[in-house]
């Protein structure tokens, strides 16, 4: 049993205990232990009980629930809250905004089992009248729940990946030899995916039909299937499956029409013709031979979606995409300094160990108290050890970096002589997220203006799928950074790729560079720079326009130069 499903019962099993009221004690206990696991990277399949009991702030009786669910896949106590409380109910303990406790009062006071009967309670204004709630809650409680609910079994691209792969593998030993791709959005990479495609070369569309069906695997929809499509599902994943069939002679120009957004697609190439009709209306070995009989170049998926790509493909001036080779380093990753998993020198030496130049950690400070933030004490101790470590593992480099956070007003929370010792500032709003789009953008403007800051961290501050961003005005944030010479990150982790890949070209018109960063706290999170990566190249994301493609040297001569002219504004 792997730690993230360990540590997901765990956090829901705490849950439904503070919700069935259980001893407050004995909550906390099961909180703390999870914060210091989470922490860990001690693998909990691999431990006996003995072990479990051994590990700090775990104790005898959560050692036992850990060693249950490693023999059997889950715990009784789990499976008893579980049996005692409505599904919905369980639901509900995934919006954000609202604990426990008050789920209870929902479901006591009011009878609420389900997201769309709490819809109904809010909107009437019964939710506000509730002891403890009042109209924010109410208003914050519709806001939440028509998030969820528009993004209900969709997936994150990452995930959406891992499963299409999975299909896949599947089909070619369903149909061996047979044309198998991704399309539509999966191929174009977008941040969210709400249907896997799939495009399948066949023969026979019925004995395609039959064979799936035939499969345990797959589950067919038939009301929503058609004659050349497959509707339904795959194994456990709620996300819809779209299997479209097609004759192996007709799979290059169905790929390619099946590929593009709608826009991409109906851009006309002549009075009569639109890219799509051109492509059904001959017979193309590939998807390149299309584009140059549409008299383009060839248009990479990820980019097809009806932007800037179309120009610059008839004007033969599409740019030539980062690629994973060209970036030097990672900035912006965490330690255990802060609230990340690993060391500092197990970061620096796994960043060394993938081939990079150099590594920038920015552990967060001392405002974000429920991170661990660094005071100035703190920070005089991890430079020390970064001095240290920069002498065993030259030529590897590790820059002196920090998160900190932009306060409510726009200011960083240390002071100049403080920030002064950083190599450079990631500056990340991390709290009061419910400015309204005025307030919010000045806040960024403010922090932009400071010279100190160099990258601006994750813009909106969006998690995909869990909550939107903070409302800004994207052109005046790009065009101050333009102004001041801030960075804007890219950042990778697939929750939030923000900046938004739709905001790409224009900062790169303004003469904006982006850092890709996968604000890593763990090792295992350095290899979230590929979405990061994709999010860039969908906005036309070039190397001499990606700041973490610029060497170590050349970046040490950067941040020194900045640094001096901060000092010298200050």
């Amino acid at each position: 049993m792997d730690n993230k499903t360990i540590l997901k019962q765990l956090k829901l099993q705490a849950a439904l205990m503070e919700l069935h009221e259980e001893n407050a004690f004995k909550i906390r206990g099961y909180q703390n232990a999870i914060y210091n696991l989470d922490k860990s990277d001690i693998s909990l399949g691999a431990l006996s009980l003995k072990e479990l009991e051994g590990l700090d702030g775990v104790g005898k009786s959560i050692a036992a629930t850990i060693n249950e669910i490693n023999l059997t896949g889950s715990s009784e106590a789990l499976s008893q809250y579980l049996d005692e409380t409505p599904q919905g109910i369980v639901e509900l303990l995934d919006i954000k905004g609202i604990g426990p406790k008050k789920i209870k009062v929902l479901w006591k006071e009011l009878g609420i089992e389900s997201g769309h009967e709490l819809k109904e309670a809010a909107n009437s204004g019964l939710v506000a009248k509730l002891k403890g709630f009042g109209e924010k809650t109410q208003t914050t409680l519709l806001k939440a729940l028509e998030f969820m609910e528009a993004n209900a079994n969709k997936l994150h691209y990452a995930e959406a990946e891992k499963l299409s792969q999975e299909i896949i593998e599947v089909l070619e030993k369903l149909f061996p030899g047979q044309k198998i791709s991704e399309t539509g959005e999966l191929r174009r990479q977008m941040e969210i995916i709400d249907t896997v495609s799939l495009l399948l070369a066949s023969a026979d569309f019925d004995a395609a039909e039959e064979v799936l069906d035939g499969s345990e695997d797959f589950d067919q929809d038939l009301k929503t299937s058609g004659p050349v499509t497959w509707r339904g599902s795959f194994r456990e994943s709620k996300v819809p499956i779209l299997i479209n069939f097609c004759e192996p002679d007709r799979f290059v120009e169905t790929l390619f029409s099946s590929t593009g957004s709608i826009a991409h697609l109906s851009a006309k190439v002549s009075e009569k013709d639109s890219l799509k009709n051109l492509a059904i209306g001959g017979s193309f070995e590939n998807e390149e031979a299309i584009y140059a009989a549409a008299g383009m170049d060839y248009v990479l998926p990820e980019l097809r979606e009806g932007t800037f790509e179309l120009e610059a493909a008839k004007n033969k001036s599409l740019p030539v995409l980062a690629e994973m080779s060209d970036l030097k380093g990672i900035l912006h990753n965490h330690s255990t300094y802060s609230d990340g998993k690993h060391t500092l020198r197990q970061m620096a030496e796994y960043c060394k160990e993938l081939g990079y130049e150099y590594l920038g950690i920015c552990d967060h400070s001392k405002s974000a108290f429920y991170a661990n933030g660094l005071d100035e004490d703190r920070l005089v101790e991890q430079h020390a050890e970064i001095d240290k470590l920069n002498e065993e593992l030259a030529p590897f480099k590790i820059f002196k970096g920090i998160e900190s956070d932009i306060l409510y007003d726009g200011k960083l929370d240390y002071d100049d002589d403080v920030l002064a010792s950083f190599d450079f500032i990631v500056s990340s709003v991390h709290s009061v997220l419910n400015m309204n789009r005025q307030k919010a953008t000045q806040r960024l403007l403010t922090a932009i203006e400071n010279p100190y800051t160099t990258i601006l961290g994750h813009p909106t501050g969006r998690l995909l799928l869990r909550r939107a961003g903070y409302p800004i005005d994207h052109k005046a944030v790009i065009d101050h950074c333009a102004k001041h010479g801030v960075i804007i990150e890219i950042n990778a982790n697939p929750w939030r790729l923000d900046l938004d890949w739709r905001w790409v070209r224009y900062a790169i018109d303004q003469g904006v560079k982006l850092s890709i960063n996968p604000d890593a706290h763990e090792m295992n999170g350095y290899h979230h720079m590929k979405y990061g990566l994709l999010a860039g190249r969908k906005g036309g994301l070039t190397a001499n326009m990606t700041f973490n493609a610029m060497g170590k040297d050349a970046l040490a001569s950067f941040f020194e130069a900045r640094k001096e002219k901060a000092a010298a504004h200050a």
